[in-house]
């Protein structure tokens, strides 16, 4: 199974990258039940020109690991690329699989960590190992000036290679900071079933993130 292309292919981890030893253990474990996965360090997808930047958490085990493209196959995919059509920052049909018509435009996602974490709970030593591929992705994003962070870790790890310290940019959905670097970055809560289910998180609230982040695009 191949993944999507990357935006940032100079930015991405080997295949087996074997930086985080209870990941690398994990992916292993997977690869040995489900041989027809990716179950791989899951590559950023979206476009290399991308004004936008999102910053995600992790895989979901049957999502990007299981697909090996950011946000597909699961639950959460589906509100994120119907609100990102929406915006006009992706084209074609998303059809939860690597090699449907979906295209980004303008938007890159790039996630926090690339791996697999058990639980969905990556440690912070795993956060902060795999920042160093966040800060590769960004760097060579050059044109993507407003960031959105889906959660308060992919918050953390934005602010910290960005330049600031955690404690000092409060985390809030809707939440807007001027980053050490010149970026602005948005805060939303994460777009995971729980957060849909229990109504954390709304449709019209993660289209309100989206709708700001264009208004910042327009003024820049």
């Amino acid at each position: 199974m191949l993944p999507a292309s990357s935006p940032v292919p100079q930015a991405e981890p080997p295949h087996d990258c074997p930086l985080c030893p209870r990941l690398v253990a994990f992916r292993e474990e997977l690869r040995a039940e489900h041989h027809d996965w990716w179950n791989a360090p899951v590559q950023a997808f979206g476009d290399p020109q991308a004004w936008l930047g999102i910053v995600g958490l992790a895989p979901g085990k049957h999502g990007a690991n299981r697909t090996g493209r950011p946000f597909t196959g699961d639950y959460a995919g589906v509100l994120l690329y119907d609100t990102l059509k929406k915006f006009g920052l992706a084209e074609g049909v998303y059809e939860e699989r690597v090699d449907d018509s979906l295209r980004l435009t303008g938007c890159a996602i790039i996630n926090s960590v690339k791996c697999l974490p058990p639980q969905n709970k990556p440690l912070p030593s795993e956060i902060e190992t795999c920042r160093s591929f966040l800060s590769l992705s960004l760097a060579a994003l050059r044109s993507a000036k407003v960031l959105v962070a889906l959660g308060q870790v992919a918050h953390g790890a934005a602010v910290r290679t960005c330049g600031g310290i955690p404690a000092r940019f409060k985390f809030g959905h809707l939440a807007e900071h001027a980053l050490p670097d010149g970026r602005i970055l948005i805060d939303s809560y994460h777009c995971s079933r729980y957060n849909q289910n229990t109504g954390r998180l709304t449709a019209e609230m993660f289209e309100d993130v989206f709708a700001r982040a264009l208004e910042l695009k327009s003024k820049s």
